[in-house]
């Protein structure tokens, strides 16, 4: 019990995580690509208001004039507002610079979010998303792209724009993360005024999970130095599974994408990336540029080992983004069946419904367990990625042996 109080009261730990967070605000902020959808639903992107007149109708499709004097601008709505599923899903795993909480269309009901914008010819740009009214209108010279990026209203401006607002998954990572802090707080005081007893209530919950990467990933990984790196390891399974957790709330505060964003993992590799090379030892790196291989070979194995260097980071970002991603596309590719059938006939649409929900519920509880299994998967191959940068001169010839 005194090493899990040790680890809970560990400041190395919260600073790791607080760390850690910051570096995932700024480079989601820098790197994220978000995108409008506001609403989140695939009938908001068509608002057309047609008219009577004696020449035909005259439409206003999102600011834009359309005139004909036949069914083609009907025809050219209703092709508008067809269902498209590749959209819709696109937009749900996308970032945004709101938050959706209920409604379609303008009458959606959103949290609009702070606009941070620099540039060199306007400075530092501060403001509300609710000022681009969904997309549709530009404020301050900027406007929102048909991507949701934040561009220059005149489009024939070329100038670089830096954007560091906080989106849907940065507002997300701030609101695991407090959780994740008042968590480990509350859980270090837990332990201090209840000396020699055990925990309760969530607590006894998360004590496990300590003791599992503890006891099942970092001292097999890393041996007799698993301590010196439990805090970081600690950190990143537990940032990674509250917001796999969160992101799987359909409603406030979860529901964004966070894990499934290319720049948030990659953020998480860089760091592990960091932590194996200033942690190498003389072994290590002497295994790399001077294997134990006849000379002649060098020129084929060192390249090779340099590039496993820079390999295992990046696959440890491909495959924490890919298989998240992938989890959140095919529960809405199933509920999305229920919409393209309905499209063809109500009744197939209704009779689909079933089926559809059946496999969305499966897909949404096999996700609880993919949460886990990505957060431990991407701790136990950091853990053992450390562990051979780390790795003792004898250890090392005992297990080449």
């Amino acid at each position: 019990m005194s090493d899990n109080q040790h680890f809970a009261k560990n400041a190395f730990f919260r600073k790791s995580l607080l760390l850690t967070s910051l570096l995932l605000f700024i480079a989601n902020g820098a790197w994220g690509n978000p995108e409008n959808h506001s609403g989140q639903n695939v009938a908001e992107h068509v608002t057309a208001v047609s008219e009577n007149s004696h020449n035909g109708h005259v439409q206003y499709e999102e600011g834009h004039k359309v005139e004909s004097g036949d069914s083609h601008g009907d025809a050219a709505v209703a092709a508008e507002s067809k269902y498209d599923p590749g959209k819709m899903i696109m937009e749900h795993i996308g970032d945004a610079h709101d938050w959706h909480l209920w409604g379609e269309g303008h009458h959606a009901v959103s949290i609009p979010l702070p606009v941070i914008v620099y540039s060199k010819s306007t400075g530092i740009r501060i403001f509300s998303s609710s000022n681009f009214h969904h997309g549709h209108e530009p404020y301050m010279g900027f406007k929102l792209d048909h991507e949701g990026k934040v561009t220059w209203e005149d489009e024939s401006n070329s100038e670089i724009i830096y954007d560091l607002s906080i989106s849907k998954n940065v507002a997300a990572m701030m609101v695991a993360s407090i959780f994740l802090v008042i968590l480990v707080i509350g859980m270090s005081k837990h332990y201090t005024q209840n000396k020699g007893k055990a925990p309760k209530g969530i607590y006894n919950l998360i004590e496990p999970l300590i003791l599992f990467i503890r006891d099942d990933v970092a001292k097999p990984s890393i041996g007799a130095k698993a301590n010196k790196f439990l805090p970081l390891l600690l950190s990143i399974f537990f940032f990674i599974f509250i917001n796999n957790l969160f992101g799987l709330i359909p409603i406030f505060p979860g529901g964004a994408n966070v894990t499934g964003n290319i720049a948030v993992t990659m953020i998480l590799a860089i760091v592990v990336f960091i932590t194996v090379t200033f942690s190498g030892n003389k072994y290590y790196w002497k295994h790399i540029f001077m294997p134990d291989v006849p000379v002649w070979m060098y020129i084929i194995i060192i390249p090779i080992e340099l590039l496993g260097v820079f390999l295992k980071p990046f696959v440890l970002m491909l495959r924490l983004f890919a298989n998240i991603t992938a989890g959140h596309i095919i529960i809405l590719g199933f509920f999305s069946l229920i919409f393209i059938f309905g499209a063809m006939s109500p009744g197939l649409g209704f009779a689909v419904s079933p089926l559809s929900v059946a496999f969305t519920v499966f897909m949404s509880l096999l996700e609880l367990l993919v949460a886990f299994l990505q957060a431990f998967v991407f701790t136990l191959l950091s853990a053992i990625y450390i562990g051979i940068a780390t790795e003792e001169h004898h250890h090392a010839e005992e297990s080449h042996h």
